[in-house]
């Protein structure tokens, strides 16, 4: 095994690097880094920069450009998660994914991940994936256990993931921040991270063998929100080449955008409450007292009309809600996948609203979407209400993150062998898209889009 995986290390990198070695000096903005070579033969590059931390005075500001540091680099290490609450342990999801515990998290967390099977070849031309992670736009990182990139660098692809901000730090909207950038709007900075990290991908990704023209965006939860947000933006035109939305959008989907208006308000009513009212008092506060100030608000209204943070209609990054944007016709034209759980939350609803998106797509003359429906009830027991039901049982919301990226074997589940090749399978599909904008390719069952005389989803489950 060990000669097989210094075999993959030589073939991809064009020399012979044993596992834990260093990978190929790259130069990117701001300047020269390295990585390591993980166990699978996997380039990996952890925690690069691809903004300014956005503190101080850039704390609810867009992102500023990289700061350039001095030598090389080692990206080594995973970069900070964004502030936020964190799981709590034996909860659901805590046991799912997170019994490693929570990361390092700080204001300062604008860094991205890299898998490649082909660092340094200017000229591979692999299709990239950037990839957007969930949390109800309050938490999660890009190098959570199920987000390893190597499934998909064997496959031939460039894996991008990112940490964005969150919360108060990345969907905080004021009217003084609408003030203070000039009318144009407020609330979107995690967005906006988004975009650079985009950007970024589009300026550095060659050096990592990555083609910069041919970049799929894909994201779960917040994450498919995300998606669905940046697809809808004029400003992302040109950085996104094909996208996957996973639970999360569609048309009348379970995560919309609201108005400006609409998030001021309860942004404007937090801090108030606190006693800071002017933008010096918001930028001194204390980041670690951020969960405090939304709590005690939230405790005063006893309710926040559905998500706290969510991203709104700023005039400049998106000029309509997600909705509008969709049935007006100015969303990329570019290929899309769409799916979500059997056991998602409001199923019928994601279904619908697939659905109803692909159908929308075909008759404005563009392509339908490929549809999906990830129906595995995973393997092992699940956690017990107090009544002895089931928390979450089945095909939960989420459930499907483990077999997209083929990391079953970090998954505490008694995973089968069904298990894998349903794993292996949607990997294939994946990055099958992520290369030709048509999830079918050798060695997978054949996948139609959604029509009009075929209302198709595809159903992802074990044989």
């Amino acid at each position: 095994m060990k000669a097989l995986k210094l075999t993959v290390c030589a073939l991809l990198l064009g020399g012979l690097l044993p596992v834990g070695a260093q990978t190929p000096v790259l130069t990117v903005d701001g300047g020269r880094i390295e990585g390591v070579m993980d166990e699978e033969g996997v380039a990996v590059y952890k925690g690069i920069p691809y903004a300014a931390p956005p503190v101080g005075d850039l704390r609810w500001k867009k992102p500023q450009p990289v700061q350039p540091w001095q030598g090389v680099r080692r990206c080594d290490k995973w970069g900070d998660a964004s502030l936020q609450g964190g799981q709590e342990k034996g909860s659901f999801y805590w046991k799912e994914f997170y019994q490693d515990g929570n990361p390092p998290m700080s204001e300062d967390c604008l860094y991205l991940n890299v898998w490649t099977p082909a660092a340094g070849q200017q000229d591979a031309d692999l299709p990239v994936m950037l990839w957007i992670h969930g949390g109800a736009f309050q938490n999660g990182f890009g190098h959570e256990i199920e987000f390893d990139g190597d499934a998909m660098a064997k496959k031939g692809v460039v894996l991008v993931t990112i940490n964005y901000r969150l919360g108060m730090c990345g969907f905080l909207a004021h009217p003084l921040l609408t003030a203070e950038n000039d009318g144009k709007g407020s609330g979107n900075y995690g967005l906006f991270d988004q975009l650079a990290a985009l950007k970024w991908v589009k300026k550095n990704i060659a050096s990592f063998g990555g083609n910069p023209d041919n970049v799929t965006v894909f994201g779960q939860s917040a994450g498919a929100g995300s998606v669905q947000a940046l697809i809808s933006s004029p400003l992302a035109k040109g950085y996104i080449q094909r996208a996957i939305i996973q639970s999360g959008g569609g048309l009348g989907g379970i995560i919309s955008t609201k108005s400006l208006a609409d998030v001021e308000k309860p942004g404007k009513a937090m801090w108030d409450a606190s006693g800071m009212t002017t933008l010096e008092q918001m930028r001194a506060c204390p980041a670690n007292r951020f969960q405090e100030v939304m709590m005690s608000y939230m405790k005063q209204q006893k309710t926040f009309n559905g998500m706290p943070y969510s991203p709104c209609v700023d005039g400049e990054l998106l000029t309509a809600t997600v909705y509008e944007a969709a049935v007006n016709g100015q969303e990329l034209d570019i290929p899309y996948m769409i799916g979500y759980t059997s056991g998602d939350m409001a199923p019928d609803r994601m279904q619908k609203a697939a659905v109803d998106w692909s159908l929308l797509l075909e008759r404005q003359g563009r392509k339908p979407a490929y549809v999906y429906c990830f129906s595995r009830d995973l393997p092992g027991e699940d956690l017990k209400a107090p009544d002895g039901s089931a928390i979450m049982p089945g095909a939960f919301h989420s459930s499907e993150l483990w077999y997209v990226f083929g990391t079953l074997d970090k998954c505490w589940r008694p995973m089968e062998q069904a298990d894998y090749e349903l794993s292996d399978r949607m990997v294939s599909y994946w990055t099958n898209f992520a290369k030709t904008g048509n999830p079918n390719g050798q060695g997978v069952p054949q996948w139609d889009p959604c029509t009009r005389a075929d209302n198709h989803i595809q159903t992802l489950d074990v044989e």
